[in-house]
């Protein structure tokens, strides 16, 4: 099984160790040069971190996990990379053969339970068969849609016989436009007066970057980017209109709307994309819509679009690249003063509290360098993060379009340990820092220099946001009674420091990352900061 993994590429495997599995990581010892395993505190953990390493690479993230309760942790990550469209591999040790359908200890029919949440869930139920089920779990994982697969292993196959298997590296399969695809979209284009480019999903390289922006210059035409895929475009372009996502700039929100023809290069357009199928609308929207995608099944799932092309976004910007659109010149205004709008949009504007997020963003976006990843989970504290920071260069963004909590600390600690010379910046709100805040214990274990901004505002803001809003003066649940951050990190051998006001900041940001080791910088928030775009007390009814 380990010379399958290593004959399709694997570089990196991350677990939490379970003695279904035993006889594998008995094979890992052997391939320590080969494949580096990370261990981490929580299967919740490594599996994200696995995501995180498939969304950096484009290649498979590589996880193991123990049976039952390991499985169940690790779901959240297949969870993730399903609605991200993420390749990753999650192996899980299974209950011996002559157990199984008793209810062994700790057994579950992993088909049945991760059949909703990956691509394809499968048990190798013959160890002859390993090279097979492995190639076609690389091959499920890459093409199309890219995403998550899972085998499922029961421990006495793993430790059993079987002959020398070949296994070849897998070439990706990605559908391609075609030459009708393309003449169709570009007599699309040369009628419309309002267009729109969204750009979005996975599959990209730099090579489609370079593609997509050449197409983007020639034509003048104005682009977002679908939410959480902000690094697809260098945010300071003359032609970025800014992201399409939770949060979004009101003007960029009635530019989607009264667009005459999106063209939608790779996002699945799903709720947050069309701000909960508004600014697009199912089934027929009223704009013309053009949607690009990796995976057919996608194409008019949801909106019954004019033009359906199922081509990986790779595939499509080559293809676009030089097509040269007539008439495209009386865009150029249009673009300009969207370009103009986002400009403001990203302008500080001061929130309640003496530390000032605007202004932070607006630090590390001119003081980092170009290439810095940043991570985050979910939760309000992320919008300052996507309204105010720029992504300058592509894969430099790792952020669950899934929505879930606790995903920065584990996405910057794959991030940090697959590029150690990079800048890895995480940032978390108190609540969502927590959910996986052991992993500490990886990134120090393993030298993951990550630099893990905690914002504190002593609460779950989303959640007590839509309290004040639909609930008022009923606040329950909602409250949380934080560790010393500073303390906790220095616990774990990291470095910690809390500023008090937005003055401290660029000191705390130069200690720690001189420090040497993991450091975190606590950012206490007041509670009356919830959003953007309002405050606490806005939202609560007047007297």
């Amino acid at each position: 099984m380990v010379s399958a993994l290593l004959a399709h590429g694997t570089d990196m495997a991350f677990c939490v160790p379970g003695e279904s599995y035993l006889a594998a990581l008995d094979a890992l010892y052997d391939v320590q040069d080969h494949i580096r395993l990370v261990s981490c505190r929580h299967e919740g953990g490594a599996a994200n971190m696995a995501e995180a390493y498939g969304k950096l690479t484009g290649r498979p993230g590589i996880c193991f996990v123990t049976r039952g309760p390991g499985a169940a942790n690790a779901s959240i990550g297949v969870h993730t990379a399903f609605q991200d469209s993420t390749p990753m591999i999650l192996f899980v040790g299974q209950v011996a053969s002559d157990q199984r359908d008793r209810e062994a200890f700790q057994e579950v029919n992993f088909e049945a339970f991760f059949g909703p949440l990956a691509k394809w869930a499968a048990e190798i139920q013959s160890a002859d068969r390993i090279a097979e089920y492995v190639g076609r779990a690389f091959q499920t994982a890459v093409s199309g849609r890219p995403g998550p697969v899972v085998l499922a292993l029961p421990e006495d196959m793993l430790s059993g016989p079987a002959p020398v298997q070949k296994s070849r590296h897998h070439p990706p399969v990605k559908a391609h436009p075609g030459a009708d695809d393309l003449a169709r979209i570009k007599k699309a284009l040369e009628t419309a007066t309002r267009p729109l480019v969204i750009l979005g999903g996975s599959g990209w390289n730099k090579e489609a970057i370079a593609d997509i922006r050449h197409f983007l210059e020639a034509n003048h035409l104005p682009a977002g980017a679908a939410f959480r895929c902000q690094d697809l475009i260098d945010n300071r372009h003359a032609n970025y209109a800014g992201d399409i996502g939770i949060g979004i700039n009101p003007k960029l929100a009635e530019r989607v709307k009264k667009a005459d023809l999106i063209l939608a290069i790779g996002p699945r357009l799903g709720e947050m994309t069309t701000g909960g199928y508004t600014l697009i609308q199912s089934p027929v929207p009223p704009q013309k819509l053009v949607h690009i995608h990796a995976g057919a099944d996608e194409l008019g799932r949801v909106f019954q679009g004019n033009i359906l092309v199922n081509a990986g976004p790779a595939e499509f910007a080559a293809a676009v690249r030089d097509m040269q659109i007539a008439g495209a010149e009386k865009w150029r205004s249009r673009t300009r003063q969207a370009r103009a709008e986002y400009e403001d949009w990203i302008t500080p504007r001061p929130h309640p509290g003496p530390v000032q997020l605007p202004e932070i963003y607006a630090y590390m976006r001119e003081h980092l360098p170009e290439d810095s990843i940043f991570t985050n989970g979910a939760g309000n504290y992320t919008a300052w993060l996507h309204r105010y920071y720029q992504y300058r260069s592509f894969k430099t963004q790792l952020a669950p379009t899934s929505g879930a909590m606790g995903y920065g600390v584990p996405a910057a600690i794959a991030a940090k340990i697959t590029h150690p010379d990079r800048t890895v910046i995480c940032a978390a709100g108190d609540g969502c820092f927590m959910m996986t805040a052991q992993e500490l214990a990886t990134a120090v274990q393993y030298q993951a220099n990550v630099i893990f901004l905690v914002f504190n505002n002593s609460m779950y803001g989303t959640i007590r946001m839509h309290q004040e809003k639909h609930y008022p003066g009923r606040v329950v649940g909602t409250d949380l009674v934080n560790p010393d951050f500073v303390a906790y990190a220095v616990a774990f051998g990291a470095y910690g420091e809390k500023i008090a006001s937005t003055d401290d900041f660029p000191g705390a940001l130069r200690r720690a990352m001189e420090a040497g080791k993991p450091a975190l910088i606590e950012i206490p928030v007041l509670p009356d900061a919830i959003s953007t775009q309002t405050t606490l007390s806005d939202l609560k009814p007047r007297k």
